[in-house]
């Protein structure tokens, strides 16, 4: 192989090495303006059922539970309220979000609104919603005349 050769296949390599570090780069820099620019600030939230009770999770971490979220209940629907105010200080760069986050969701149709508890601990709100027990369906005898 010639030197212009090893030359330009040496060459090739580092483009391709350029692009294997340019390409995830590019696309941590495009997801994070989506995520800033494009999608809602929403409010990540995990949950679950039993035949008792309905569980909701929400992470929201730095907040004072008395003075920044709200929690309502009406016609079956949760909502969580929360406001982050960004503190004036002086700093280079900040990736916190600040602003209001706000997230509903359908209860199931046996939630006890009345009886809705919620704890904030280490950044997470818990909120419990008993259920009603659920009727079962029932045969009904039909006669015949």
């Amino acid at each position: 192989m010639e030197a212009g050769e090893r030359f330009m296949k040496l060459g090739k390599v580092r483009k391709e090495d350029a692009m294997t570090t340019l390409v995830p780069r590019l696309w941590a820099e495009m997801t994070d303006w989506l995520e800033q620019d494009l999608m809602p600030r929403g409010i990540r939230l995990e949950d679950r059922i039993t035949d008792t009770e309905y569980t909701v999770r929400a992470e929201l971490p730095g907040l004072d539970p008395e003075k920044d979220i709200q929690l309502t209940v009406a016609h079956g629907v949760l909502t969580i309220h929360a406001e982050r105010k960004e503190q004036t200080q002086t700093r280079h760069r900040t990736e916190f979000r600040y602003g209001v986050f706000e997230r509903s969701i359908r209860l199931p149709a046996n939630a006890e609104e009345s009886k809705i508890k919620a704890d904030y601990r280490n950044g997470i709100l818990e909120i419990t919603v008993p259920l009603t027990p659920v009727e079962t369906a029932r045969r009904i005898a039909i006669t015949s005349k």
